[in-house]
């Protein structure tokens, strides 16, 4: 049997009895949770991922509180109580880290506010903050038809170049009352300095918190997303990021869809390295078809990727993290986040009992 563990990822939403009952039916024994609401805006109960569209995904901000020690511990127990263990926190709010995205005036006092979370989360057991150092964030996604039996999934065609308004970020509203105008433009470089700065100011509270941030590849993984520049979008990116700040706490939210979705390197060979290194904290583990700027996402066992080959390198590397569906396509039934969940699930399983 091999030895990683399978966890669902809650967005905030979600963190009630009723789905916790549903991940440990399916067999999960960890959980990877987003404090950040991206329905603020939906109907309740609304499950499904959220895709980015060009006037984002409504308000940030309100999630402040989520991130006090008493709140995480809190949290850790409902989990626990419901026999989950909480692996990750997902994502930071744009709220919180915009002007460490942008460099903007208040950008130091945001990152004293991220090393409070970072020690909060150590101090509640929390090994794991994943995040996403992009400015576009998810974007240029449509939704269709796109997986076996016209399930509902998630594709790009194209990319979207239009530019980012001022108040925006990561496709939250952080500013309402922001000047008109857009997004200063900037390169590549300038980006990945803005990152540096950042992983070279919260690592070594990291490190003491003993708390591992785990980089999520771009997503999608274009060049350039509304004008902005993205820093992982090709596999060996990855790699840079990890020499930015060499750490136990410098990991990898290692997105197997994303990684596929990027037109250079090979998806079994950077598996392999990064989980013989150890840098791999914890796995989306999804499938897709296709590559930037044309892919869809598709059910795990149909997509381009040969899923249960990522499972033997990950046992003969001895990974023993968390791997997460992250999200699926959508089932034709009266429960299509559950029904596609499940099925990922038990795919993942599967693959778990016959390693």
């Amino acid at each position: 049997m091999a030895s990683f563990k399978l966890g669902f990822g809650f967005y905030h939403h979600m963190l009630n009895d009723e789905t916790f009952r549903f991940a440990r039916q399916c067999g999960a024994t960890h959980a990877v949770v987003h404090l950040v609401d991206y329905f603020g805006t939906a109907e309740e109960g609304r499950v499904n991922q959220p895709v980015g569209q060009q006037g984002g995904w409504g308000r940030a901000g309100g999630s402040t509180e989520r991130w006090s020690l008493e709140a995480l511990r809190a949290l850790r127990d409902r989990l626990s109580h419901a026999g989950l263990e909480l692996a990750a926190i997902e994502n930071f709010d744009p709220s919180h880290w915009h002007d460490v995205l942008l460099a903007g005036p208040r950008r130091d006092e945001q990152i004293d506010t991220i090393r409070t979370f970072i020690q909060n989360a150590g101090a509640a057991g929390i090994p794991v903050i994943g995040y996403n150092f992009s400015l576009a964030g998810v974007a240029s996604r449509v939704v269709g038809p796109f997986a076996r039996g016209n399930a509902e999934s998630v594709a790009m065609d194209g990319v979207d170049d239009t530019p980012i308004p001022n108040g925006m970020v990561w496709n939250m509203v952080y500013d309402p009352d922001a000047p008109q105008g857009t997004v200063e433009e900037i390169d590549h470089e300038t980006l990945w300095q803005r990152l540096s700065y950042f992983l070279d100011a919260v690592l070594p509270v990291a490190e003491e918190a003993g708390v591992r941030l785990a980089a999520h590849p771009d997503d999608p993984p274009a060049p350039f997303v509304r004008g902005t520049p993205r820093l992982v979008y090709q596999q060996a990116m990855y790699q840079r990021l990890i020499n930015i700040h060499p750490s136990s706490s410098n990991a990898l939210e290692f997105c197997l869809g994303s990684l596929s979705e990027m037109t250079e390197g090979d998806i079994y060979e950077t598996t392999r390295y990064h989980a013989e290194n150890g840098n791999i904290a914890y796995i989306h583990f999804r499938n897709v078809r296709g590559k930037v700027p044309n892919y869809s996402e598709t059910f795990v066992d149909e997509g381009d990727i040969d899923m249960a080959r990522i499972v033997r390198i990950l046992n003969e590397a001895s990974f023993t993290g968390v791997m997460i569906p992250d999200h699926t396509p959508l089932m034709a039934c009266d429960a299509p986040w559950h029904s596609g969940m499940a099925y990922a699930m038990g795919y993942m399983r599967a693959l778990q009992k016959n390693m």
